[in-house]
């Protein structure tokens, strides 16, 4: 682990954007960050903080017509219920796996090492670029491998299909082995790609909001896949209409691959509800 007496002074001059961030982590929050169980809080913090906003528009339902008109089922709201199911699933799962899985790390690898320099903006956005590129690719590969066979999809991917119409909380709403193992690719392709874990963590932060993003049922204006130029991102209408028609729209985050193999089916256009 990294000795906090060999650590620069946090005064020193640095052409790196993030050093300053990156110090006072290193500096106050050392045995956190460097915890085997940061990025499991990080993550699971993420989840639960950017799904609440998407569930308060739920229950307030046609309440809030600004935002309701963008509901892409409008006749499928999830109920109070349905939400604690979810949620209550995805607890269960990290008390009773994913703990007890970075327990067992824990005694297999040591304490990640913490550099002393943070990462440029540059390296930032190509490693993340990587890491989701990657993500994408393997996600998508084992989504339409579990499609395909009756029986994997049974018994792995079938409660994620639970609800045709996706609200925030569902995102997580896994078995334990699809759980385990996008929680492994989450962990290990970083450190395939020998990426910082400033980007890793930011990456994680991302990829959370990308995944919760993609469930919030709403075609909002504002989401990241009508950002996103030239339809890169599929967003909330394509894993929508995946929940709609499970044999379209495979990736995660990305487009490409389901233009590359035939498998996207845009969301069918329905009139905007006006109020």
């Amino acid at each position: 682990m990294l000795n906090i007496s060999e650590l620069p002074l946090p005064s020193r001059a640095s052409d790196r954007l993030l050093q300053p961030f990156w110090e006072y982590l290193l500096f106050h929050h050392l045995p956190l960050i460097s915890s085997h169980f940061f990025p499991v809080i990080l993550a699971f913090s993420s989840y639960i903080f950017f799904s609440i906003p998407f569930a308060v528009l739920d229950l307030l339902g046609e309440r809030v017509p600004l935002f309701y008109q963008y509901k892409i089922q409008p006749d499928r709201k999830p109920t109070l219920v349905m939400m604690a199911k979810s949620f209550l699933i995805a607890m269960y799962n990290h008390i009773f796996f994913v703990i007890p899985s970075v327990i067992i790390t824990m005694f297999i690898l040591p304490a990640p090492m913490m550099p002393q320099d943070a990462p440029t903006l540059y390296e930032v956005f190509i490693d993340g670029l990587a890491i989701l590129l990657l993500f994408d690719t393997q996600y998508y590969i084992w989504h339409i491998i579990h499609h395909k066979n009756s029986q994997l999809y049974r018994w792995i991917h079938a409660i994620h299909h639970e609800y045709m119409a996706p609200f925030s909380w569902s995102t997580e709403m896994l078995s334990i082995p699809e759980l385990l193992t996008v929680g492994l690719w989450s962990n290990q392709d970083p450190i395939i790609l020998k990426c910082h874990p400033l980007t890793t963590w930011l990456v994680t932060v991302f990829s959370i909001w990308l995944s919760v993003e993609d469930h919030i049922g709403y075609d909002l204006p504002w989401t990241l896949n009508h950002l996103v130029p030239f339809g890169l991102l599929g967003g909330a209408p394509a894993h929508d209409m995946h929940h709609q028609t499970p044999s379209s729209n495979f990736a995660p985050f990305f487009s490409h691959w389901d233009r590359i193999f035939g498998t996207a089916v845009p969301l069918k256009k329905k009139k905007t509800i006006r109020y």
